[in-house]
């Protein structure tokens, strides 16, 4: 018995294999494809959305045809492509290699701007969804990533055509990052950990200074040094929070009310 069922066995993987022989080779239809007709046929996938699509044509275009223009043209794309479908990971990763191999191209400033929206938008998610999790234990990576690589682009390219946005997103960044650790300082009050809410608003002044969070973070740092019966260094933070905001109401809060940090647009 044991015999019969090897041989039936033994039939039917014959016979899978056969008919595997039997069956026709998917064609490849960019085969003997143009380098212009591979470029024009992704360009038109990609402006069709089809972004997927598109990074298959492009890598054909450039394995196929890996010198040349349109070779550092199509790694060019493959990145932009990954960065509309919002595939993060694989648009900086394809960001990274074409600067790493291609670090005097012409058009070399666009990757470094790219890199910065990747990790904008990015941060973006992060910050609007951050509310939902406990902010402590938080850190937003993504958003100090992109202030990095837009203040790449700016020092690298301080004449590129990319860098007056990149400026402008700068400054929404560093107004972003500072309303961050304001909130974080304001968590810590709220829960009595009073010198790492100094700690965290004293970083505020040291590293935003220009931040329109300046002014609750020198009122958290008066309130905190109250709480901890520090005369000295209350009215300290009290004299230049008055002298640089002679009209706020900020110190008649107590800070026991609950702000959502990320309102900032």
């Amino acid at each position: 018995m044991q015999k019969k069922l090897s041989v039936v066995a033994a039939t039917v993987v014959l016979f899978s294999l056969s008919a595997c022989g039997l069956l026709p080779e998917r064609a490849d239809e960019t085969r003997g494809w143009s380098a212009t007709k591979l470029y024009s046929e992704a360009k038109d996938e990609q402006a069709s959305g089809n972004y997927e699509r598109a990074v298959q044509l492009f890598e054909r275009l450039e394995s196929s045809y890996p010198f040349g223009t349109y070779a550092q043209q199509a790694q060019m794309e493959i990145a932009y492509s990954h960065y509309k479908a919002q595939d993060q990971a694989q648009a900086l990763a394809a960001v990274e290699r074409f600067i790493k191999l291609h670090p005097n191209h012409p058009n070399v400033d666009y990757m470094y701007y790219l890199r910065g929206l990747v990790n904008f938008n990015d941060s973006i998610g992060l910050l609007n969804f951050l509310y939902e999790q406990d902010p402590a234990e938080r850190d937003p990576k993504a958003t100090r990533e992109a202030f990095a690589a837009f203040k790449a682009l700016v020092e690298k390219f301080p004449e590129s055509k990319y860098t007056p946005d990149a400026i402008d997103r700068m400054k929404y960044l560093i107004n972003a990052m500072a309303k961050y650790e304001v909130y974080v300082a304001r968590y810590y009050y709220r829960r009595g950990a009073y010198l790492a809410a100094i700690n965290r608003a004293q970083g505020v002044l040291t590293d935003y200074a220009d931040s329109p969070s300046i002014e609750e973070a020198l009122a958290i740092m008066y309130r905190g040094y109250d709480k901890m019966g520090n005369v000295t260094l209350r009215d300290d933070a009290k004299r230049v929070f008055v002298k640089n905001f002679p009209d706020s109401k900020m110190l008649d809060d107590d800070g026991s009310k609950k702000k959502a940090w990320y309102n900032i647009w």
